[in-house]
């Protein structure tokens, strides 16, 4: 099944299958993590050729975003395999959220440098 995606999606997603090659060790796992990679990164070549510098900064952005992710949800499925709740389980769930919305901010930034098909539209109360 092939889906249409906005380019920031497209980005956010090599970003997260690249932190998975460098993060999981299963030999199994790997086959579908470098399968997935390997059938989408021509599409971000496109992109990245026609674009230049100006995408790849916020790729490197959103990659450094997602990688800070990546060490949140680890320290907070520890916290929860310790059943520690308090004060600094508390700080990682709000840490979720607040990257979360600086990842969502750059995936937007790449879909209005591309000029991209869909631009993905996030709906939260605002907190601050």
């Amino acid at each position: 099944m092939k889906v249409e995606v906005s380019n920031g999606e497209l980005l956010d997603k090599l970003t997260i299958l690249e932190l998975k090659m460098s993060n999981i060790s299963d030999d199994k796992k790997l086959i579908n993590v470098k399968k997935e990679f390997n059938e989408l990164s021509p599409l971000a070549k496109l992109l990245f050729e026609k674009f230049k510098d100006g995408l790849l900064t916020k790729y490197k952005e959103l990659a450094l975003i997602n990688s800070e992710l990546w060490k949140i949800e680890d320290d907070i499925r520890e916290c929860e395999k310790n059943k520690n709740f308090g004060e600094k389980f508390v700080e990682l769930a709000r840490a979720v959220y607040f990257t979360n919305d600086k990842r969502s901010d750059v995936k937007k930034q790449i879909n209005i440098l591309t000029g991209s098909g869909f631009i993905e539209e996030k709906s939260y109360e605002d907190y601050e």
